[in-house]
């Protein structure tokens, strides 16, 4: 539902929903069930809060930070964990070649590193190597079974591959073992949506929204769902309350958007669509929806 931030396991401790719109509100519940229909598809193919990198602050990515991180590998070149933290820098600034091979490197020197393994899987997911990220949590699962950013973001990978419960029993697992994480709760509540049990997904979103409450995404999904069961009140409460924690997010404008269309406002629809566009230029549901409340309106 969101496009989320990225976190990566720094240390030895330890799904987003888009939507397609309907035409006027004169031109049948088909119409209605079609926009639905499209919000849910939409939330299946999302990466919202993206895959796992758990636990690194945005500045570690700093060039300051990663040379200093190589002074302590220079005086310390067998530090398998070194290599683990500057890896993980390496790939909140982008530097995927060099973050694998610190994670390789760190993996040599402590083969039972799984939170490494976690966190090459991570970048595999983020250059789109699927294969290669479900082998990796896997790995970092068969050391440490009870690893919960591992089981979140294997489940992740699965969900956006289509294997839907596979990815289901990773988030459950990782629930059952009483994970603070609010994206399992989140991508678990994507996979009920998406079969449509709006029940249970508004319980998962309810969850993450109490495990994360300044976060938009749990929000978003949260909405879709009740938009969903006719509850329209509390989807564009949801959806405002998504806006205001963070007004750049282009997802909570379209979502806002496609409850205004669903109620044939077109004229406010068509400015929500717009102001998603304002961040996110190369949005296509947003552009589509723009396209499609102008001309009909």
């Amino acid at each position: 539902m969101t496009r989320g931030s990225n976190n990566m396991a720094n240390s030895t401790t330890g799904p987003s929903v888009t939507l397609r719109p309907r035409h006027k509100i004169a031109s049948t519940r088909l119409a209605g069930f079609a926009l639905l229909g499209a919000l849910v598809l939409a939330g299946c193919q999302s990466t919202g809060p993206t895959i796992d990198m758990s636990r690194i602050e945005a500045e570690q990515g700093s060039e300051q930070n990663i040379a200093s991180l190589s002074a302590v590998i220079a005086r310390n070149p067998r530090d398998a964990n070194a290599y683990n933290v500057r890896g993980s820098a390496h790939a909140r600034a982008g530097q995927f070649e060099q973050a694998i091979a610190d994670f390789d490197q760190a993996l040599a020197l402590n083969p039972r590193l799984y939170q490494a393994y976690a966190n090459r899987a991570h970048v595999y997911s983020d250059i789109n190597e699927g294969g290669k990220a479900v082998q990796d949590y896997s790995r970092a699962l068969q050391i440490n079974p009870s690893y919960d950013v591992a089981l979140i973001g294997r489940g992740e990978v699965y969900r956006l591959g289509g294997r839907r419960q596979e990815a289901f029993n990773d988030f459950q697992r990782a629930i059952e073992l009483d994970t603070t994480d609010p994206r399992a709760y989140y991508r678990r509540g994507l996979l009920y949506q998406a079969g449509g049990q709006h029940n249970f997904a508004i319980e998962d979103f309810a969850t993450s929204i109490s495990l994360a409450p300044q976060a938009p995404y749990g929000y978003n999904g949260r909405g879709v769902s009740y938009m969903a069961i006719g509850d329209d009140e509390n989807a564009a409460a949801d959806f405002n309350t998504a806006i205001k924690l963070d007004k750049t997010d282009p997802e909570g404008w379209a979502m806002q958007a496609a409850l205004l269309e669903k109620r044939g406002d077109l004229k406010r629809a068509s400015r929500s669509y717009a102001e998603a566009l304002k961040y996110d230029p190369n949005y296509t549901f947003a552009k589509n929806g723009l396209e499609r409340t102008k001309r009909a309106g």
